[in-house]
């Protein structure tokens, strides 16, 4: 079945030869106009020359192209690395001609190892030609690393019966950790929408989405959303009505890829959700929920499919939010495994067990302390993680 396209942009990924074992490793995305363009950077202090670049051209809030490599994040390379990043924007602009400064960039891969700039920049041309409406495939294949499937999600709107199209693509397996967004995401919309707008609506999904997502507690020095509305469809954003339903859409799309991403964490067997519930604030209940996401003993535990509740009820206690140990219950799903603090015994143990045997699942800890609820996905943690990780240069 054809995926709906989003009118006014085309992608394009190719082989450029940046990759040691071969493959797609170049992409480009081209809006037919300059569009509205919001962004969201790691936090990590350590940050990629394409990071540093971006930054400062978004400023403007305006974009046309987004040219991405994997296979080298040009990341602790020095003045060269930012020369690198802005020569692909150059080869970029002049192959569609358009302005450089309407090009953003983005790299991701191997830290510290210099770019191949001139393989990137020989490959451009063949780029811009393979151009197509219907190459997001090509593209999202093109910045995948060690993810084992390409990562895409489009959602339709309307406005006043006018359709729109709101597409996200992403990479993401490994250094996961909610610090902004842990991957590179790249999203556009035909819809009509001033950059202020755009850059808040930006901030606040991705708070809702990559912002809760863990893989291995790691964050990269390459993460980067990027958000493009080029306008194609005639939609505008006019109402509060207008853009609460945008945003919806776009929340759809970026908890629709984070999902995706977490569930392809290098080695990872399990998606689980880890929710806590009945705490005295939404932060005391996200804090309590990120450290028992991030325990390495709980996420062991999932991939030993052992229901050891103990692991869970020990990350809660550290968390930093004044709990009551005496209160707090823990679920696998509907099985309650742990009432006011203590085990519900053998029978409750095999039932949990069971769900833990179950790719899916929700983890609930209810600290019966206020209203307030807050949730984190998270993965196991697999012997092929260690396996991927070990040789991940090779």
């Amino acid at each position: 079945m054809e995926k709906p396209r989003c009118a006014g942009f085309r992608f394009s990924g190719i082989a450029a030869g940046i990759k040691k074992k071969g493959g797609k490793d170049l992409g480009l995305i081209v809006s037919e106009v300059p569009a509205s363009v919001a962004g969201v950077f790691t936090r990590n202090r350590i940050q990629a020359a394409p990071v540093l670049l971006d930054r400062h051209r978004i400023r403007t809030g305006r974009c046309q192209a987004v040219i991405v490599n994997s296979g080298n994040a040009n990341c602790c390379t020095g003045d060269a690395g930012l020369r690198d990043a802005e020569a692909m924007c150059r080869r970029a602009a002049e192959a569609l001609g358009i302005s450089e400064e309407l090009v953003c960039v983005a790299s991701t891969g191997v830290i510290g190892q210099p770019m191949p700039i001139e393989t990137v920049l020989a490959a451009v041309p063949e780029l811009a030609g393979a151009l197509s409406s219907e190459g997001l495939d090509d593209f999202a294949e093109a910045i995948m690393t060690t993810d084992l499937v390409p990562k895409v999600v489009t959602v339709q709107g309307e406005i006043d019966e006018t359709p729109y199209t709101v597409t996200g693509v992403a990479k993401g397996s490994g250094m996961i950790r909610p610090d902004m967004a842990t991957m590179l995401c790249f999203v556009v919309t035909d819809l009509s929408v001033p950059p202020k707008i755009l850059q808040e609506s930006l901030v606040a999904g991705v708070d809702r989405s990559f912002n809760r997502i863990t893989v291995d507690g790691d964050t990269s020095t390459n993460d980067t959303v990027l958000l493009m509305a080029g306008g194609r469809s005639g939609a505008t954003i006019e109402t509060p009505e207008a853009l609460a339903a945008f945003q919806r859409h776009l929340d759809q799309v970026l908890t629709g890829l984070a999902r995706m991403v977490v569930k392809d964490g290098e080695g990872a067997t399990k998606l689980v959700d880890i929710s806590v519930v009945g705490a005295a604030s939404e932060g005391d209940a996200r804090q309590v929920a990120d450290t028992v996401a991030h325990s390495n003993l709980v996420k062991t535990a999932l991939f030993g499919e052992d229901a050891n509740w103990g692991r869970i009820i020990a990350a809660a206690g550290r968390s930093g939010v004044p709990v009551v140990p005496d209160a707090i219950d823990i679920r696998f799903d509907d099985v309650t495994m742990c009432r006011n603090g203590m085990s519900c015994g053998p029978e409750a143990e095999s039932a949990a067990t069971a769900v833990l045997k179950k790719n899916e699942y929700r983890i609930t800890i209810d600290l019966h302390m206020g209203p307030a609820s807050a949730s984190v996905l998270t993965c196991d943690f697999s012997i092929d993680y260690v396996k991927i990780n070990a040789d991940y240069r090779s």
